[in-house]
């Protein structure tokens, strides 16, 4: 069969490299093969390899960071299957760091150096190059694709899911010329990640705006959890600063305040290695109390020569940037980071609509609950690319274990009749609720309007306010008529910027890494997970239909 996967990260490119033993795969990627978020993930792959550690602990360790909210079945299956993703890894030729320290080659069993992360009770990070560990994977899996019989479409942008009689039969794309082009496929694989240009201060590369996702909504696919955003602690607060990896609070990094007060001690007694969502607003917190001035991550505790070693890229990102981090701290901010939520799948990388798959970043399985655990994107990518990959061609189950066993509220938002590809007609009002961005013709940036709502009213800290402020201000906008690949990408950006103010609005606790400010609790009574669908009617305007429960296992298929 021929299989088109969208997206050239660690998930696309695991998914491509097993489904070309068995299927014709075609890859398509916006930039270039090596150009997505995996390589520039630092601190490494989190897997339960070491003779210390266990399946069991790993899983509970994503438990609480997940805030009690992740799918166990999905869990179990990231923390089972991620030893033997990651020895095919090393297989295939990662240069993972080896050690031949006394102390880790007893304790692990192996002679693999391991960090540890936030909310890890085990060292069990695999890292490579020091602090370039996604570099290393990426360059080692586009090698191995080279070698295999696959199609590469670079600088071709996913615009839209061909839809035929309710299953996916293809994709339309904008070529490395700009034109349109339409490519059928028996199955689609969206692999293209997060959408981390919705803020102003991100960690993703400029590639991150969430085209595979929104494509999958407009084509009627189930989406979820999209109000869980993870804002990552620590970028390196400097106009272009980077991400400062995990890793680094790890080996023993801590944040002060102005004053130079260590303050995560008084916020949780995990302190610096506290979850993502708690550190982030820690830091965000400190940075309120003392006027807006950043907070500083202090390494100077760490053996100069080991911290230069172990994080030889950080280094020369931190001196350039005028800094000396073996003898003084480095101002750092949180950014967003990672998205839990997305297009909702089974453990197989199955969704809502037959004949569309999704992976990594862009997919929810529930794994990540509504905090992802630090080093769990990278197994994510594995896992689940090969699982997926394995899937193509086997017979559609009756019936769906979509994000998991619980039943699942499924938010219908109604949209007005649109055209075959599922965006609304530029003729209709402007006014509309998330069923996909308004296409008029308006010289308003876009993109900047959506990051400043997102950033300002949707972002680390919420309040019904800002919240509702933020979604009148996104039905209100019009993005012009998608012609150039910006043009897709701003209408991409607006589909998810909308979605995700009305699902935020929608949660009245905080949870994870959605925090309200006032509803600081979070509320048993609420459901873990809410899917959104879009559906047509034929005319006048959007609205948002009443809530209906589904038990997702009982889809059919």
């Amino acid at each position: 069969m021929h299989v088109v996967i969208v997206g050239s990260g660690i998930a696309g490119l695991t998914a491509a490299i097993r489904a070309s033993v068995r299927h014709d795969v075609t890859v398509v990627t916006k930039g270039l093969l090596a150009d997505g978020a995996t390589r520039y993930a630092q601190g490494g792959v989190a897997v339960a390899l070491g003779a210390d550690d266990s399946v069991a602990l790993h899983a509970a360790d994503t438990h609480v960071a997940a805030a009690a909210s992740a799918d166990r079945r999905a869990v179990d299956v990231l923390c089972a299957d991620g030893p033997a993703r990651v020895r095919d890894l090393l297989s295939l030729g990662v240069p993972f760091d080896r050690t031949d320290d006394p102390a880790s080659l007893d304790r692990h069993g192996d002679d693999l150096a391991r960090g540890r992360e936030a909310a890890h009770g085990r060292w069990r990070v695999v890292h490579a190059d020091g602090d370039a560990t996604g570099a290393a994977i990426e360059r080692t899996l586009v090698a191995a694709l080279h070698r295999q019989h696959v199609t590469v479409l670079e600088r071709t942008c996913l615009t839209d899911l061909v839809v035929r009689d309710g299953a996916v039969v293809g994709v339309d794309v904008l070529d490395l010329f700009g034109e349109p082009q339409r490519i059928a496929a028996e199955a689609v694989v969206v692999a293209s990640g997060g959408a981390g240009h919705l803020y102003r201060e991100t960690t993703n590369p400029l590639v991150a705006t969430g085209d595979g996702t929104a494509a999958a909504w407009r084509a009627g696919a189930l989406v979820a959890d999209l109000e869980f955003v993870q804002f990552h602690p620590t970028r390196l607060a400097v106009p272009g600063g980077g991400l400062v990896s995990e890793a680094v609070r790890g080996e023993g990094a801590v944040l002060r305040d102005a004053s130079g007060r260590r303050f995560m001690t008084a916020v949780h007694p995990d302190a610096e290695l506290a979850p993502r969502d708690v550190v982030a607003r820690g830091i965000a917190a400190a940075v309120r109390d003392q006027g807006g001035v950043p907070v500083f991550l202090d390494a100077t505790g760490i053996d100069a020569d080991h911290l230069v070693a172990r994080f030889p890229g950080l280094t020369r990102a931190v001196r350039e940037a005028g800094w000396d981090w073996t003898r003084e701290g480095v101002p750092v901010a949180p950014a967003a980071h990672y998205a839990m939520g997305g297009i909702v799948t089974d453990a197989e990388g199955r969704t809502s609509l037959p004949g569309l798959l999704a992976v990594g970043e862009a997919a929810c399985t529930g794994v990540h609950g509504a905090n992802r655990l630090a080093s769990n994107s990278l197994l994510e990518g594995l896992v689940f690319g090969v699982r997926a990959a394995d899937a193509l061609g086997a017979p559609r189950p009756a019936r769906l274990r979509l994000r998991g066993d619980a039943a699942l509220p499924v938010q219908r938002v109604q949209v007005d009749a649109t055209d075959g590809a599922g965006v609304p007609r530029a003729s209709r009002p402007a006014h509309r609720l998330p069923g996909g961005a308004a296409h008029g013709t308006d010289d308003t940036d876009v993109r900047r309007m959506v990051q400043t709502e997102m950033t300002e009213r949707v972002g680390l800290l919420r309040d019904a306010a800002g919240l509702a402020t933020a979604r009148r201000a996104l039905e209100a906008l019009v993005a012009p008529a998608p012609r150039t690949v910006r043009d897709h990408e701003d209408r991409a950006l607006l589909d998810l910027a909308r979605l995700t103010a009305l699902a935020a609005e929608a949660r009245a606790e905080s949870r994870g890494a959605h925090a309200r400010t006032d509803h600081p609790d979070t509320d048993p009574s609420s459901p873990v997970s809410t899917a959104w669908v879009r559906e047509h009617r034929p005319g006048g305007r959007a609205r948002r239909a009443a809530t209906t429960t589904t038990t997702l296992q009982g889809v059919p298929a």
